[in-house]
């Protein structure tokens, strides 16, 4: 059947926002492909979703009404560019970064009380995001408290629904890339070894790339990782936090530590969404879709549709990764998995080195984030640090 502009669910509405994992668990089963005003076509299930996934002739990625590389491409383009980007986290570029990788995480940890509370998330997730991402970068440490506050005003915006705001927060994202940008061809050949000086060389059918489409790959990469690996950094501790069993087996079997971040990050989500559009007409889950139509594939009920996972709040930390759509799948995988995993495996194993125990904090229960964010806004913890 066809919608007529009739809303299956409101995802604003208050019942929604207060869990969302929980909302969509209950759509999945209710309505597994749900219009509303404010996303259009949402996907719940995971069959529609790898069906979306690995056609993208019918379900196009071109769903921005902003220039996004490679993210909003369909092929042949975005094959170019992601032929270009996927040197960056190959693992030849995951072993040099190692290092700096692991020693970010360390020092971060470093800061926790020794016996004390600590915010996960201001502390902890967005500190890490934040210094790891420059790092990866090449950009300097002064961008840290800048791009904090950036993050802080963008979040406000997007749950304000701003769009003035937000287009102009957009381009001041931008002036700080273009900045960096500038400032690697002023110095020429000093610092031409980090990521973005040599993103600035690279070349796509034979052409350099217009300074449009870098300030779009870096701002992908930076965006999503200041988001994504603070949400996930919360969702870990918190998990932990409630799951003390866990929590000491893995302090006395770190091997398995690998298995439980994908799961964790599995059961709930620290991406929510990403947007398709339909090419043309097509039957979805019972619903037929016109050409034209807008998709939001919900990774937070998909990874955790039963007919796949069984109970979707269990930890099995022997379980197939194959179905995990926790970096996507098909041609749009995300490229940056590599890197986003060492740098959760290396913060977790210096998390649980350097503690003894992580406790939720009596009546100061996690704050649950807000849509488009995955995982939490707000994770207050008791810390016990090793002697």
């Amino acid at each position: 059947m066809s919608h007529t502009n009739q809303q299956d669910w409101n995802p604003r509405a208050e019942s929604v926002l207060d869990d969302q994992i929980v909302a969509y668990d209950e759509m999945r089963g209710r309505c597994p492909v749900a219009f509303s005003d404010y996303l259009q076509w949402s996907l719940f299930r995971h069959e529609d979703v790898m069906r979306v996934l690995n056609d993208h002739d019918t379900f196009s990625n071109a769903a921005s009404r902003h220039l996004s590389v490679p993210n909003a491409m369909d092929p042949p383009e975005h094959t170019h560019f992601r032929q270009l980007i996927e040197p960056y986290f190959d693992a030849e570029a995951m072993r040099e970064f190692a290092p700096q990788c692991r020693a970010i995480a360390e020092a971060v940890v470093g800061r926790l009380p020794y016996d004390g509370e600590v915010e996960a998330m201001a502390e902890m997730g967005q500190d890490f995001a934040l210094e790891i991402q420059c790092a990866f970068m090449g950009w300097p440490t002064r961008l840290h408290e800048p791009l904090r506050d950036w993050v802080k005003r963008q979040q406000a915006a997007t749950l304000a629904g701003d769009r003035e705001a937000l287009g102009e927060l957009a381009l001041e994202f931008d002036g700080v890339i273009r900045e960096q940008l500038a400032s690697r061809r002023a110095m020429r050949d000093a610092a031409q070894g980090d990521v973005t000086a040599r993103i600035m060389q690279e070349r796509v059918e034979g052409r350099p790339l217009s300074d449009e489409e870098i300030v779009s790959i870096l701002r992908n990469w930076t965006v999503g990782e200041l988001g994504t690996i603070s949400a996930s950094i919360g969702i870990l501790m918190n998990y932990l936090a409630l799951n003390p069993e866990l929590q000491a087996r893995l302090r006395d079997e770190p091997s398995l530590l690998t298995a439980a971040i994908d799961e964790i990050l599995r059961l709930d989500a620290p991406l929510m969404s990403n947007r398709r559009i339909t090419t043309c007409p097509v039957d979805i889950g019972g619903r037929h879709l016109a050409a034209g139509e807008r998709l939001t594939i919900l990774w937070g009920s998909a990874n955790r549709d039963e007919a796949v996972f069984g109970n979707p709040d269990e930890v099995k930390l022997d379980r197939d990764p194959k179905d995990n759509l926790l970096y996507g799948a098909g041609i749009h995988v995300c490229p940056g998995a590599p890197l986003a995993r060492m740098e959760l495996q290396f913060f977790m194993e210096a998390l649980l080195e350097a503690t003894v125990e992580l406790a939720p904090i009596p009546g100061r229960p996690a704050v649950r984030a807000l849509y488009p964010a995955g995982g939490y806004s707000e994770v207050p913890l008791k810390v016990r640090v090793s002697k």
